[in-house]
């Protein structure tokens, strides 16, 4: 059902107390333990684009992940997750190589922090989180830029949440595997609460852009997991790299899609692998969606967001091939319900969720519309959230209500 995700599940107090109740250390200095906690993210308009060099505009949001720890001085960390039964052990002087569990992305964020003379220390700690896993909302990124404040000890971390996200994307892209661009990190350390962010993913140049406060963010869980596997992801971005690399035969200006406008496709497009083709056009036009999106947030045009909305959808099902029949149905029952704004995929592709713009007084409406009918035409169950545009990754009191 329809619903704000806090109360979190875990509160702050319970989950120190439990911290305490298993480690000798917590239990031996309560006064020690640290909560701290790292969002979640969903992205309004701009998908595969931030790999590409261009504009994509996401906001960090309420369901995020939480860690209480106690600082060590053995350089050993010691994690327990509620999500796993095994706890993750691991040096920070002696990392080793990935394992393809969810502790790599810890590891791999250490070791990224080393690398950039971040300051670390062990911990022992308890993660808990309502961030869904393999829903498209950047549970990986929540987890990555969490590790960085817990992994500072009892300070802040010695880097600007910029720099964070940066080394957390280095975290995926080199030692868990994936070629992803830097908007969920971004989104995660740098959210603002009420509002999302357009970042130019070329310069970091960023700037918020104020959500309505009369609508809500939905965010309808689709029950198909998001199934855009690590080599569909890095397939993508080399096909967009094979456009660049035909483009830049025609035009030496040409470093990125970014640089690519849909006149200069139009005229170049005869060089291109057709599939390379669809792939780029997809980018650069959804470049453009993102640009019209923040001038009609910022106008209070409503029904020219929910167009762009339609079109990006559209588009990355036809031409970039990541859309799949249950996000199809989703985004159609949204749409046909009166008072929903605006509704597309949101996330890498096939599966996870979708996000729509919604008058608050429809919340209700739309809950019983897709419980049912969603349900009916595919047989599965899915979860849907009312999510607030939420702040970054930081200690738990800085941010939202524990």
């Amino acid at each position: 059902m329809i619903g704000a995700p806090s109360p979190f599940p875990v509160d702050v107090a319970t989950l120190r107390e439990r911290l305490i109740a298993a480690d000798p250390l917590a239990a031996a200095d309560p006064a020690a333990v640290r909560v701290i906690r790292a969002p979640g993210r969903v992205n309004l308009i701009g998908e595969h684009t931030d790999y590409n060099d261009g504009f994509v505009l996401p906001a960090a949001i309420d369901l995020e992940m939480r860690i209480a720890y106690v600082p060590t001085q053995d350089r050993r960390v010691m994690l327990r997750s509620d999500a796993n039964e095994a706890p993750l052990v691991f040096d920070l002087d002696a990392i080793g190589p990935r394992t393809g569990a969810w502790g790599d992305y810890v590891k791999g964020t250490a070791l990224q922090m080393a690398a950039a003379g971040l300051p670390t220390q062990g911990l022992r700690g308890l993660l808990t989180s309502t961030v869904p896993v393999g829903a498209g909302l950047s549970s990986s990124a929540a987890l990555e830029l969490a590790t960085t404040w817990a992994l500072s000890g009892p300070e802040a971390p010695a880097a600007d949440p910029m720099t964070l996200a940066k080394l957390s994307q280095r975290a995926e892209n080199e030692y868990v595997g994936m070629r992803c661009g830097l908007m969920d990190q971004f989104a995660s350390a740098s959210g603002v609460a009420g509002a999302a962010l357009l970042l130019d993913c070329r310069s970091l140049e960023h700037r918020t852009v104020p959500l309505p406060p009369e609508l809500v963010l939905v965010v309808a869980h689709t029950g198909v997991p998001r199934s855009l596997s690590g080599s569909a992801y890095n397939e993508r971005r080399a096909q967009c790299e094979a456009a660049v690399a035909a483009l830049v035969r025609r035009d030496p200006s040409v470093r990125s899609l970014r640089d690519v406008d849909v006149a200069m496709l139009d005229r170049y497009e005869h060089d291109l692998d057709p599939l390379v083709a669809r792939r780029a056009r997809h980018v650069v036009e959804e470049n453009d969606r993102v640009i019209a999106a923040e001038a009609a947030l910022v106008s209070g045009d409503l029904e020219t967001v929910g167009r762009l909305f339609a079109a990006s959808h559209v588009s990355l099902g036809t031409l970039y091939d990541v859309s799949c029949a249950e996000l199809d149905v989703m985004v159609e029952i949204a749409t046909a319900t009166p008072g929903v704004i605006a509704s597309r995929m949101t996330g890498a592709g096939f599966g996870g969720c979708t996000v729509s713009l919604v008058w608050r007084e429809a919340m209700d409406l739309l809950r019983q519309q897709i419980e049912g009918d969603y349900a009916r035409r595919t047989g599965l169950t899915p979860r849907v959230w009312a999510v607030q545009a939420a702040p970054g990754a930081g200690v738990l009191g800085d941010g939202p209500s524990a």
